[in-house]
């Protein structure tokens, strides 16, 4: 018997951050703060490592033949040190691009209704990635639960970077939006 693929929980991985970027650039261009477009650069990360994700599923799905006795599951371990990279690359891309509104701090604009679509961003990440992270443990895919929880830290980051926002608005303390 073939057991069950997992691709339909990768596919939902890479809906969930279309829409996530999406809306997290919606929230930016309402906003023109930097942190919100950080999140949405973030959000392109994800898009990449679900689309990896694919990739080694697919290849981890492949049944075992001469040359890998006992199948290809080992591809998954790939999938995940590449989206620990991803992430380390999508970092220093989110300081270069606060570096200049640290140095040259802008008003922003319609907070409220940004930080809203933004939060509605992170509900999407919240709800797939504890999808993820249970199917990857039920399933035993490492890579399942490498992405459920790189969308968990990026709920967490954007919750971070929504009260960051929420505190600019407040203070009018424009060097923040910066900052987070």
């Amino acid at each position: 018997m073939q057991p069950k693929s997992l691709k339909k929980f990768i596919y939902l991985a890479i809906a969930a951050a279309v829409a996530t970027i999406a809306l997290k650039l919606f929230a930016y261009f309402l906003t023109g703060s930097v942190g919100l477009f950080s999140d949405a650069l973030e959000s392109g990360v994800n898009l990449i490592a679900a689309i990896v994700a694919l990739f080694m599923i697919t290849l981890a799905e492949k049944p075992a033949d001469e040359e890998h006795a006992y199948g290809h599951y080992k591809a998954e371990y790939f999938s995940s040190a590449i989206e620990g990279g991803l992430i380390v690359i999508a970092a220093f891309s989110i300081i270069w691009s606060a570096i200049p509104r640290i140095i040259h701090p802008q008003p922003l604009e319609n907070v409220g209704i940004g930080l809203l679509v933004s939060l509605g961003a992170s509900v999407i990440n919240l709800g797939v990635g504890l999808i993820l992270i249970r199917q990857g443990k039920k399933n035993h895919s490492i890579t399942l639960e490498a992405d459920g929880k790189h969308l968990m830290t990026d709920v967490y980051t954007s919750i971070g970077v929504l009260i960051g926002i929420g505190v600019v608005k407040i203070s009018g303390w424009l060097v923040l939006d910066g900052i987070v």
